[in-house]
């Protein structure tokens, strides 16, 4: 199916016991609790963290009175969403707000923004996958500064993370975009997938329709984050 004709494009990874974690955080697991052999019927037991796959942050995530899971609208999780392709970028590339602004214009009428390094595409569940390019803080000052409160990335983390789990982290920011971002009551949403797809479905569709990003976390209500169901769909104008 091509992007002129897709109405729904998956952006969420699935859990399985390969999904990458940040770490030290807890690993996803999927077993067997009751079956349809012994039981007559299947049920399954899950753990995971707040933060595994495909997920959202809360401001709760770094501020005790931050809003947590529960405190988020729907309608916050709704919406237009400009997709910024800076593919290409290198290992461990600080992101400054210089090499986004020529993408202003894009951020203009919605509130979700979506930043593409393409460090998914190439080397998810790699070791790789942890040196990925990351956001400076002044990133989350400007792009506040002009409505955006949803910010998504196709990385483990819109911060650097370590190669290996330590109190401080390799670069000079330490949490410092997570701590703009979240401190202003806006939402992270990490580990998205099929960033290129959207983009090229919405340079591709046609004029009278457009693309909504939905992010659909579970109805938690003292959690710092959640997985989510995240993906896009077609529709009128």
């Amino acid at each position: 199916m091509t992007p002129s004709t897709k109405r729904f494009i998956d952006l969420s990874h699935p859990l399985t016991s390969e999904t990458q974690i940040y770490p030290s955080d807890p690993a996803f697991q999927c077993k067997a609790h009751a079956s349809h052999a012994k039981d007559g019927y299947c049920v399954h037991q899950l753990s995971l963290g707040t933060h595994t796959g495909t997920h959202i942050d809360a401001p709760y995530h770094f501020f005790p009175n931050g809003r947590k899971i529960g405190d988020i609208g729907l309608e916050e999780l709704v919406g237009d969403v400009a997709v910024v392709n800076l593919s290409g970028l290198k290992e461990r590339q600080r992101i400054s707000w210089e090499i986004l602004q020529p993408y202003e214009h894009l951020m203009q009428d919605c509130q979700i923004l979506f930043i593409n390094t393409g460090w998914c595409r190439a080397h998810y569940q790699t070791p790789m996958y942890l040196s990925h390019p990351y956001l400076a803080p002044n990133v989350a000052v400007e792009i506040l500064a002009r409505g955006i409160r949803v910010v998504g990335v196709d990385t483990l983390n819109p911060d650097e993370t370590p190669s290996t789990f330590a109190p401080v982290l390799e670069g000079s920011d330490g949490f410092g975009f997570y701590e703009a971002f979240l401190g202003a009551g806006g939402i992270i949403a990490e580990n998205l997938t099929n960033l290129e797809e959207l983009l090229e479905a919405q340079e591709n569709t046609p004029e009278g329709e457009k693309w909504i990003v939905y992010l659909v976390p579970l109805n938690l209500t003292e959690a710092d984050g959640s997985p989510v169901r995240a993906f896009a769909r077609k529709a009128r104008k």
